[in-house]
């Protein structure tokens, strides 16, 4: 896929606009592509020309990240209003079956839409991600209130925006992902970062960093993956999100996650690299992606066709 097949995307939303990147064919099968936490859409650049070519990727920036706007004074940024989200998205492209690959929490926005709307989703590819990340029910109240908590002291602030150099900016980003290879960091700072005078400013919500307060815990989790329909292929990074858990939590909830996709009958496989895997050597996740949608959603006879 060259260039040349590449569009930005525009969606009106209530408060301002979702923007992203289209790839492929008008007549292409969607394959709608959701970035993980404080990325942007521009996460997927190095994956999709190497995955197939008769579909149609779109590739969104989430709201508050990229190019998309922020989300109104007083809002809160939250696992469920990712998920409503991803139903504008749906119905302004008049998506009625379509296919979702999410990296990390893009994962798990992909999981609890998955699970909502099963009829909708054709495949689910998660990357480096269980696609619900479980909270102890003893600790949920504790968390919620602390998200809560970071958010009004955060309003009550009135900090002018920090102006960087390029090549500072390039610094933070490689300080706060030490997995990311510089050509990674320039990549996503192409939609990262916003030209001020003196300098650059992020792009993404400040908002973005505080807690999620949408809270669920392993039973509800176990409950939502066992409404998903749709073929998943879980990739898994081997020096990647297990690290984000504690082992205590690894042993109490990722296995049981890990668990219930392979009785599930769907793939699971496990890849060399980094969180950011996806991004930073796409050729070893490409082949993976390539033939779960060539098996699982092309290659069937009524594959639909809808027009973008």
């Amino acid at each position: 896929m060259g260039e040349e097949e590449v569009s930005e995307l525009s969606v009106p939303v209530p408060w301002g606009e979702i923007r992203g990147r289209v790839w492929g064919p008008s007549h292409g099968y969607p394959v709608l592509c959701l970035h993980g936490w404080a990325d942007n859409c521009d996460s997927f650049n190095p994956l999709i020309p190497l995955l197939p070519a008769e579909c149609r990727y779109v590739a969104v920036d989430l709201a508050g990240h990229g190019l998309s706007s922020h989300r109104p004074p007083g809002v809160f940024y939250s696992l469920f209003a990712y998920v409503v989200d991803v139903s504008r998205v749906a119905a302004a492209l008049q998506l009625k079956n379509f296919s979702i690959i999410g990296h990390s929490m893009g994962g798990e926005i992909a999981a609890m839409f998955t699970a909502l709307y099963p009829e909708m989703v054709d495949a689910l590819i998660l990357l480096d991600t269980y696609g619900f990340v479980p909270t102890d029910s003893a600790k949920i109240s504790e968390v919620i209130r602390e998200g809560m908590e970071s958010i009004l002291e955060f309003e009550k602030k009135t900090e002018a925006t920090r102006v960087h150099t390029y090549e500072k900016a390039v610094q933070r980003l490689s300080t706060a992902n030490q997995s990311l290879s510089e050509q990674s960091v320039h990549i996503l700072l192409k939609r990262g970062l916003s030209p001020v005078e003196g300098g650059f400013v992020f792009s993404r919500d400040l908002r973005v960093h505080f807690k999620n307060i949408s809270r669920i815990s392993l039973e509800q989790s176990l409950v939502m993956l066992s409404k998903i329909q749709a073929s998943v292929l879980l990739i898994l990074a081997g020096g990647g999100s297990d690290r984000l858990f504690s082992e205590s939590a690894q042993n109490k909830f990722t296995s049981v996650l890990l668990q219930h996709f392979q009785e599930g009958n769907h793939s699971v496989v496990t890849v060399p690299g980094s969180h950011h895997v996806h991004l930073d050597k796409p050729e070893v996740v490409a082949p993976f992606v390539s033939d779960f949608l060539q098996t699982k959603v092309l290659s069937q006879s009524n594959c639909p066709k809808p027009k973008l």
